[in-house]
């Protein structure tokens, strides 16, 4: 099973801003409405594991992006709004229960979402590759894509590419 992590983040390391918005997200200059990549990435994930933030921030666009299963990590949500009960399923697991769990379900590729919930991944050891696009913005606080760890992780770097003159998607793959 390979578990990735598929992310923007400014140029502070902030995936959020200080009220835990992404708006800031809405201000990349876009001319040609590219997706920078992603339906290419998320036709090789087989699911979407994702934190109740990063649910309820989907939630907010009105309309759901997902063809594939999505399952959301919760300790605190205990059922999904109606109109989302048949596209997510909730999971009170800790990441090595939901990678067996998925695995068991025939799963080989998983797409890990939200700051606290990829934290929580990497403190386990679990990622195996970081695709981290750098937005020329410095937020000056928010939520980080990195927390604390008990040890070091290391990746070894794969590749970078412009995008838009201006981001900057690197490719990284854990150095075991």
């Amino acid at each position: 099973m390979s578990l990735y992590v598929y992310i923007a983040q400014s140029l502070d390391g902030y995936i959020a801003d200080k009220n835990g918005g992404i708006e800031w997200l809405n201000e990349i200059p876009n001319p040609g409405d590219s997706d920078f990549g992603f339906a290419k990435f998320i036709s090789k994930i087989d699911a979407i594991v994702m934190g109740r933030k990063s649910f309820e921030t989907v939630q907010s666009f009105g309309e759901w992006l997902y063809t594939k299963p999505v399952f959301v990590v919760s300790t605190s949500l205990h059922d999904l709004p109606k109109e989302y009960s048949c596209k997510a399923e909730i999971l009170n697991l800790k990441p090595k229960q939901i990678v067996e769990m998925l695995a068991k379900k025939g799963m080989k590729n998983l797409y890990i979402d939200g700051g606290a919930l990829i934290q929580s991944f990497l403190s386990e050891d679990l990622i195996d590759e970081l695709i981290i696009t750098s937005i020329p913005v410095l937020l000056g606080g928010g939520i980080p894509l990195f927390g604390k760890l008990d040890n070091s992780l290391k990746f070894k770097f794969q590749h970078s590419e412009i995008l838009n003159n201006s981001l900057v998607k690197s490719y990284y793959t854990r150095d075991k």
